[in-house]
């Protein structure tokens, strides 16, 4: 898949596309519905596919300091839209000066003059330029004046459980993001269509988990990284290139989310102790993929008590992973 950061640096020879816009955070069954929508329509008019997104986040600069927790970093994003077949991808800095710009603007600059539109693909509720003035339907108005095709798909569904019983909500970020909050990974996994993952570089830390017996991977993430509720769960930890950030190997691992309150910690911390790993994983560019909670944080009396809890997470992890069988 071809990449490129600024509408700048949009390759010559690409030709007519079909286009998806949007931000695309998490590519959760919601935006694969979409985005697949966008790569049968390219295939079928033989162009190619496009997604633009942006970077930081909209919010983060149209309300300063309401930036969003974030659930799939750049390259994870990049990672997960190839594999759902989209030929090119274009990061749009979102800057002050791109807010302002009027939905007139926005569509001839971005998506006429620069990224060469056949069609247009994206979600039934799709806002854009100053204000969130334009829509869909203003949309197609400007590709009958400008010779595209716009194709407003509509919103994917999920049967949640709550108190009362089954509801039905819309998939999108903000409910996955509270998933992930609460510690829910079953919801967030249904919605996002795999495990949510927090990517980050392995650092050393306090180095207490060697001496118990249980070495951790502890990982350090981007600022806005969606960090699940403090507790232990049950995942997998992926090792990724660090030049492109694909993802290499995959082992099962026991999570630990929290502050380690039995040793009075104040900093919030992603542990993951690998399991039946001998190998030194400092410096690595890691992915956490959080599969289910087992338990809250808690904090033990005696080190003798946390090492005990320790015992339990793995074996709980192993069977939660199919691993005991």
């Amino acid at each position: 898949m071809l990449r490129w950061r600024g509408l700048e640096a949009t390759p010559g020879d690409l030709g007519r596309t079909v286009v998806t816009v949007g931000m695309y955070d998490g590519v959760h069954r919601g935006h694969q519905k979409l985005i697949g929508a966008a790569v049968d329509r390219a295939r079928a008019m033989r162009r190619p596919s496009l997604l633009l997104t942006f970077d930081p986040h909209p919010a983060e600069v149209v309300r300063p300091g309401s930036h969003p927790a974030i659930l799939t970093s750049l390259d994870r994003k990049a990672e997960l839209v190839a594999g759902l077949g989209v030929d090119a991808m274009c990061v749009l800095p979102f800057t002050p000066e791109f807010m302002r710009l009027s939905p007139e603007s926005f569509t001839h600059t971005v998506l006429v003059e620069h990224l060469h539109a056949a069609q247009v693909v994206v979600g039934e509720n799709f806002t854009y330029g100053h204000r969130a003035a334009g829509t869909v339907q203003t949309l197609a108005v400007e590709g009958r004046r400008f010779g595209f095709a716009v194709e407003g798909v509509a919103l994917a569904e999920d049967t949640a459980d709550e108190d009362s019983g089954p509801a039905t909500v819309t998939i999108s970020s903000t409910y996955i993001r509270a998933c992930v909050a609460a510690g829910d990974m079953v919801s967030a996994d249904r919605a996002l269509g795999r495990p949510h993952r927090v990517d980050g570089v392995v650092v050393r830390g306090d180095r207490r988990g060697r001496d118990l017996g249980y070495p951790t991977a502890n990982v350090e993430s981007p600022p806005f990284t969606a960090i699940p509720a403090d507790g232990v769960y049950a995942g997998h930890l992926v090792t990724r290139d660090p030049r492109t950030g694909a993802s290499r190997e995959r082992f099962p691992a026991a999570i630990s989310v929290g502050t380690n309150p039995t040793f009075q910690g104040s900093r919030r911390t992603v542990e993951a102790f690998v399991l039946d790993y001998e190998g030194d994983l400092y410096g690595e560019h890691v992915g956490v993929e959080f599969v289910q909670r087992l338990r809250p944080m808690a904090s033990f009396p005696d080190v003798a008590a946390l090492i005990t809890a320790m015992d339990r997470d793995v074996a709980d992890t192993r069977t939660v992973l199919g691993l005991d069988t």
